[in-house]
């Protein structure tokens, strides 16, 4: 019998059946090669780890001018489409639900994605980070160009039109990412947004793309398919703004208004804690959002059973032990041990299946 009951609850989301409360937190892994076109190992990849109750596929580019890490899948090409087929038949054919989350990586970017050309963000401010892996290796960061106000009804348009393709594809819904210091996160916090337009200053306005975005996958998806993942304590890609809280509960009570399939808050603090107030966890967001809430970043067995035996969240996400486990569900479902770490050289390399599908099963 297992020791964590809640965790094997199935669940309803937007009208699917979901087996279990566990899901495959999305992770870049750099497996799509050059031209960004899903194939075979990625297929297997996410075939092994379908016993999780979602699926949520790594961060997926919108368009060419989202691009911005090596060898990451995109959604933008008839080919690309193609290519996700197959992985959403073999987590169909396992049992599984997917959805896929759509990316646009903003100022997380550099110009040798881009033919040289400057990449894209709210304001002109440089990511402070040592260097960016590029096509053409280890690189500086470089500012951003600020986005005119003009362009970004295209960079809307291109959301609608990834969510299309990821319907074409057969993916029972799409995450928008707006978490982790991409673009719409980075419009949405005020370290980041400098604007002066009606996509800058208040929090309102700053969250005013996020909520374009949403309503407009919401005319490819009904709502109830559509998730949307934060991350309000989060340091990564340099981020952190001292109004995070108004900010962050503002754009919780909106989606809420949206009435999506879930909200999926990076509430741990495994990748980093900006330490600007207290953290804000799962308790602070149910208080403003009624529908299915996904938590993330460091669980394990326990704690995400706890959580869900408290009430606190409806589903968590799990990120790295799902790498080195693709049978995580059954190894959490009998207290069975899991496999060593991966090695995280081998976690974001495109070396093929070494490190990606050639974990095994527990015997």
């Amino acid at each position: 019998m297992t020791t964590a009951p809640h965790l094997f609850q199935p669940v309803d989301l937007g009208g699917l059946r979901l087996k279990n409360r566990l899901v495959l937190a999305p992770m870049t892994r750099a497996r799509a090669g050059q031209q960004r076109i899903p194939n075979s190992l990625m297929a297997e990849y996410y075939r092994q780890r379908a016993g999780a109750g979602l699926v949520i596929t790594e961060a997926t580019t919108i368009s060419p001018q989202g691009n911005g890490w090596n060898e990451s899948p995109g959604i933008y090409t008839d080919a690309m489409v193609e290519g996700w087929k197959e992985t959403v038949a073999a987590i169909h054919a396992e049992g599984g639900s997917v959805f896929m989350q759509l990316w646009h990586c903003g100022r997380a970017s550099h110009p040798s994605f881009h033919g040289g050309q400057p990449h894209v963000a709210p304001s002109a401010i440089k990511l402070q980070a040592e260097y960016i892996h590029t096509p053409k290796g280890k690189e500086p960061h470089v500012a951003p160009r600020a986005l005119e106000t003009g362009e970004i009804a295209d960079i809307v348009a291109d959301y609608r039109h990834a969510a299309q393709r990821a319907r074409d594809a057969g993916f029972d819904g799409v995450e928008v990412h707006a978490a982790n210091g991409y673009l719409l996160d980075t419009f949405l916090q005020s370290k980041t947004n400098h604007r002066e337009d009606r996509y800058g200053g208040s929090v309102e306005n700053r969250y005013r793309l996020l909520d374009e975005v949403v309503t407009a996958i919401s005319s490819v998806y009904p709502k109830e398919r559509i998730g949307v993942r934060l991350s309000p304590n989060g340091v990564f890609n340099d981020m952190g703004s001292p109004d995070y809280r108004e900010q962050f509960t503002y754009v919780a009570k909106q989606l809420n208004q949206h009435r999506l399939g879930y909200l999926h808050v990076m509430d741990g603090l495994a990748f980093g804690f900006h330490g600007l107030g207290e953290p804000m966890d799962l308790a602070e967001f149910r208080r403003w959002f009624d529908g299915v809430l996904m938590g993330n970043c460091g669980y394990n067995r326990e704690t995400a059973e706890s959580a869900i035996a408290a009430g606190l969240a409806d589903m968590i996400a799990i990120g790295r032990p799902f790498i080195s486990n693709p049978d995580l569900v059954e190894r959490y479902r009998h207290d069975w041990p899991l496999n060593p770490d991966a090695d995280v050289a081998d976690w974001y390399s495109p070396v093929g299946a070494k490190g990606y599908t050639d974990f095994p099963t527990y015997r």
